[in-house]
């Protein structure tokens, strides 16, 4: 009867999904610039724009600018594209967040095209975003995105978006 290796203990893995998150996120200053989190359960990610003056279009309505809101979504069609793209290195312990930290980003995927239907206005309040991935190969990625404010199932603005995956050779 062989031994089976023990696994890593729960921490450590955890430590290492949210390092390698970090690291990501922060590596793309025009996120922080917004001031875009990400909240990871698991393999899941909801990205979160908290509300700022600075994010208002409108101040007559008031309402989300369009272009933060677009911006919104194409940042979380983009890191959720790239979280699971490299999810079996973070866990199998081969992603080195020091590398980021380092200055050596991983490459993203390019945006090819990105289509947002604004369905409603943006309230001056905190907004959340999922991205689905719809198709993910070696070269080519399709993705949905949806963000939300007070209801999930009432979304202010949706998007599709088609990107260029980039090469994942070492």
């Amino acid at each position: 009867m062989m031994a089976r290796p023990r696994p890593e203990p729960v921490q450590v893995v955890k430590q290492r999904r949210d390092a390698a998150l970090k690291a990501l996120v922060e590596g793309v200053p025009y996120i922080g610039f917004l001031g875009v989190q990400f909240d990871r359960r698991g393999d899941e990610l909801t990205a979160l724009m908290p509300f700022e003056e600075k994010l208002i279009g409108n101040p007559l309505l008031p309402a989300l600018h369009g272009g933060a809101t677009a911006a919104f979504l194409e940042i979380t069609a983009i890191i959720g594209l790239s979280w699971g793209m490299l999810w079996e290195e973070i866990e199998s312990g081969a992603f080195d967040p020091e590398a980021i930290v380092g200055g050596k980003l991983p490459r993203l995927p390019k945006t090819i095209d990105f289509t947002v239907d604004y369905l409603r206005s943006g309230l001056p309040r905190d907004a959340y975003a999922r991205a689905q991935v719809n198709r993910s190969g070696r070269r080519y990625a399709s993705v949905h995105v949806e963000a939300w404010q007070d209801n999930r199932s009432r979304p202010f603005a949706q998007a599709t978006g088609h990107f260029l995956m980039p090469r994942r050779d070492g």
